[in-house]
């Protein structure tokens, strides 16, 4: 998962070495922290957060065909 949001977003940004994705796995959920610089947060979260939302979608599909569950956080 983690590696399927890190392509996703290093695809986005205009500077791909400053993404980094940390994972935490808990018992049934992993929440997956993405971290971009402050001048590509706006391509990543997209208009009214339609880009975060398509991500979110994708991740939640892949993480259902593993029957995991995974959130994906955007920090600033």
């Amino acid at each position: 998962m983690k590696e399927l949001v890190e392509y996703i977003a290093r695809a986005l940004v205009d500077n791909p070495e400053a993404v980094k994705v940390n994972e935490v796995e808990g018992e049934q959920t992993s929440v997956i922290e993405l971290k971009v610089s402050k001048e590509d947060l706006g391509k990543v979260i997209g208009r009214q957060g339609r880009t975060a939302r398509a991500m979110r979608t994708i991740l939640n599909a892949a993480s259902t065909k593993l029957r995991k569950r995974s959130v994906l956080e955007i920090l600033e």
